[in-house]
């Protein structure tokens, strides 16, 4: 009976340590990135350097949890100064007027063996349009080194940047409309 007990307390502790708990992005192991097609023939790839963003959830049950994120505009690179000057202006992001583009998401959908739908809301330049990303769970770890838990996921989507007000070559010729997304995330729970 004992051990039954014990079995008990311990069944309820594990669950009690991750039902819904909250898991910080680690900026160090994540990556913000996105790809757009250029003059029809290349691409040109960028990313987001500061951002914030955490899951709040059990790793057992995603379908419960929930995504936040905010990114910071002014940490576009494109690996060129210039052209990310260009995109920190009105004829892109509007950086000054809109420092932050920010997502929440409103459900996570199971599709299949570690993989889910990961549905939100992105809001660019004040506009918010609902957006789906196909998400894949990479994994929980214990980080013997550090002590720390860790939470892995990747998540893609393709947007249509004129649906954000982000219309600079309306034509889509030089500059395609659709943009890559492809995010690679790290999370440690926060103790």
């Amino acid at each position: 009976m004992k051990k039954i007990a014990l079995l008990f307390v311990a069944t309820l502790f594990s669950v009690a340590t991750f039902a819904q708990t909250q898991w910080n992005v680690d900026n160090m192991h994540s990556f913000l990135n996105f790809s757009v097609k250029h003059l029809g023939i290349s691409f040109v790839d960028g990313r987001f350097d500061k951002y914030k963003g955490s899951f709040i959830g059990n790793p057992d049950n995603l379908e419960n949890g929930k995504f936040n994120f905010s990114v910071d505009i002014n940490s576009v690179n494109t690996s060129v100064e210039m052209r990310d000057n260009h995109l920190k202006t009105d004829d892109f992001f509007n950086a000054e007027k809109y420092p932050s583009m920010k997502f929440e998401s409103t459900s996570i959908k199971k599709s299949g063996k570690d993989q889910y739908k990961l549905i939100g809301n992105l809001t660019i330049r004040d506009i918010t349009k609902p957006v789906t990303f196909d998400l894949v769970y990479g994994g929980l770890l214990k980080d013997d080194g550090n002590g720390n838990t860790k939470l892995g996921f990747q998540a893609s989507t393709t947007l249509n940047r004129f649906d954000f007000g982000v219309a600079y070559d309306p034509s889509g010729q030089a500059i395609a409309k659709d943009i890559l997304i492809n995010v690679n995330l790290e999370f440690t729970q926060v103790k």
